[in-house]
């Protein structure tokens, strides 16, 4: 242990291994050893090992469950938001397999708030596109992309299983500009739950976003379910200097 490792407080350093152990050892859904064990083990007192769970259940790298234990919990992944990109892009550079499962492909004509977003006419036709984004086959986000059906005539449900972004730059050959997106928690609707495999009302993290093409043209609008105990989003901020 370095110097400056040692003027650590003793319950970080407790932290810090448990979490080494968390990334390193132990699976997602492993109990971990009892606070009696770790004081034990660490030859600490209770209070301090305490303190150092709980310091990784509030960071979401544990899990308590009543009168059973705590356990490692689902690790999540982390989109940082740095720029436009896509959901097979990001699983990809994460090392993740990325997967659809669709549930619906359809043309309908576009209410007054989907033309709204892309610029259409009212009830102008649009794609309404449903499907359950997975990573290494596990589901993350249940998606509803709507896009104008004028633009993109050619566009099948095999395609949007593969990339949608791929196919407009590479096959289309449409730049993809910039996007406008909200971010805001809520709670899952019994139709999200039974595609995100979760319980009704659980929390998770709504993601909407308008995405352009590079001559200021709107080409889709997306409402995503994340899982909340599955992903995280950071985001990097640099200060301007004065």
């Amino acid at each position: 242990m370095t110097k400056e490792e040692q003027q650590l407080p003793l319950y970080y350093r407790i932290q810090q291994s448990l979490k080494k152990k968390i990334e390193e050892e132990w699976q997602p859904g492993d109990v971990i050893p009892s606070e009696r064990e770790l004081s034990e083990q660490f030859q600490v007192s209770r209070m301090t090992v305490r303190q150092a769970v709980n310091g990784l259940v509030d960071d979401g790298f544990l899990v308590r469950k009543r009168g059973s234990g705590t356990y490692v919990n689902e690790r999540k992944v982390e989109q940082i938001l740095h720029g436009v990109t896509s959901f097979s892009e990001e699983m990809r550079a994460r090392g993740l397999a990325p997967s659809n499962k669709p549930v619906s492909f359809q043309i309908i004509p576009s209410d007054e708030k989907i033309a709204g977003h892309l610029q259409l006419k009212h009830y102008d036709p649009v794609y309404k596109i449903e499907r359950i984004r997975l990573a290494d086959r596990l589901p993350m986000a249940f998606e509803t992309t709507f896009i104008p059906a004028n633009m993109m005539k050619s566009l099948t449900e095999e395609i949007m299983n593969r990339s949608l972004y791929e196919y407009v730059e590479a096959q289309l050959g449409i730049g993809i500009d910039d996007a406008y997106q909200t971010i805001e928690s809520s709670s899952a609707t019994k139709k999200e739950a039974k595609y995100l495999q979760i319980k009704e009302k659980d929390p998770v993290l709504v993601i909407k976003r308008k995405t352009f093409t590079t001559t200021g043209t709107p080409f889709e609008y997306v409402r995503t379910v994340y899982r909340g105990d599955r992903y995280k989003f950071s985001i990097h901020i640099k200060r301007k200097k004065s």
